[in-house]
């Protein structure tokens, strides 16, 4: 079946098989291997896009199901070659190790600050919530948002994607 979306910002068209799942889309036909594909339940959330604007785990969805979404992985953060602020709030902060979670942490995080830009802790961790980082205790991911709200100035490119 034909499916049409617009991800980060690009629109793309392909030929799929109806049962392919967003993730697999994402990575293998589009190559954004940004998105990651972890526990193969949605427990885990690595593999977070934003669909429309909301968070969502892309294993839990069909590509077709996307077909006419705007999509946005954590390829789409940057802007003109210039790091989102949870992007670079991971990185001053130390906000990640493995790294396998990453993405999903940072997409949330985004939304977050961009319904709320300044959190405090308990709201951070809510936020992050659905994702698992098996390496960390947390602090540093929650730090690197703190920075990041402090940070962030909402660009026009989130505001398109219906932050």
């Amino acid at each position: 079946m034909q499916v049409n979306m617009l991800v980060n910002g690009v629109e793309v068209s392909d030929d799929i098989e109806p049962r392919l799942l967003l993730v697999h889309f994402l990575r293998e036909n589009l190559r954004l291997t940004g998105t990651h594909w972890g526990c193969d339940t949605s427990n885990c959330g690595t593999c977070t896009v934003w669909m429309d604007g909301t968070p969502v785990k892309s294993c839990t969805v069909l590509a077709a199901m996307a077909s006419g979404s705007e999509i946005m992985t954590v390829e789409g953060l940057a802007t003109d070659g210039e790091l989102d602020p949870v992007q670079q709030g991971f990185i001053e902060m130390h906000g990640l190790q493995c790294g396998f979670c990453t993405p999903g942490m940072m997409l949330s995080a985004r939304w977050l600050l961009d319904h709320n830009p300044d959190p405090n802790e308990e709201q951070i961790r809510e936020a992050i919530s659905g994702q698992i980082c098996r390496c960390t205790g947390y602090e540093n991911i929650v730090r690197a948002v703190k920075w990041a709200a402090a940070h962030s100035q909402k660009s026009d490119t989130r505001e398109e994607v219906g932050a």
